[in-house]
């Protein structure tokens, strides 16, 4: 289950929305969808997986977006997670899957024989720490608002509400959550 929502900055404050993010298939879908929703120059779309992990897109007026991911590894292993994912780690994501997809359900290679098997300690090929399970992004996201990274990197469950508390949008937020 995720949660989605938009946070607006305008001159009058933080304006937040909730939003659905069903025809989100790519970044720029999403970007595009921040953009439509507000005229304004910086939109915080945040993303949420039951406390899984969650996200923190920024856009700024035509600028390329900036992310922020909780847990890449949590993040890469849902849908809207693998988008954001696969933005920060680009081709490297793409070569974990490959690697990750070519192994059978046993952890061998197709075709491999089961005696053959690598132990533990030896080097498997798969690169499964390229998509860490921690922080994978832009820090510095959210630091000219008023959350430091070292804050922004700590945040565990219900981090949303305190990324808006801190942004001073907490009220705004609860009333689209």
């Amino acid at each position: 289950m995720y949660f989605a929502a938009l946070l607006a900055r305008t001159e009058d404050g933080w304006e937040a929305s909730d939003t659905e993010l069903d025809d989100v298939e790519t970044l720029s879908d999403l970007a595009e969808l921040a953009r439509e929703a507000s005229d304004d120059d910086t939109v915080i779309v945040f993303i949420e997986q039951e406390d899984a992990w969650f996200g923190i897109v920024r856009i700024e007026g035509e600028e390329d977006p900036r992310i922020y991911v909780s847990d890449g590894a949590a993040a890469a292993r849902s849908s809207y997670g693998e988008i954001l994912t696969r933005e920060i780690l680009g081709d490297d994501l793409d070569d974990i899957v490959d690697e990750l997809e070519s192994l059978d359900l046993d952890g061998t290679e197709d075709g491999e024989p089961l005696d053959d098997v690598p132990d533990d300690d030896e080097d498997t090929g798969v690169a499964a720490e390229a998509v860490p399970a921690a922080p994978v992004g832009d820090r510095l996201i959210l630091a000219d608002l008023g959350m430091a990274p070292a804050d922004l990197m700590a945040l565990q469950s219900d981090a949303l509400a305190e990324i808006a508390d801190a942004l001073g949008a907490a009220e705004v937020l609860e009333a689209v959550r």
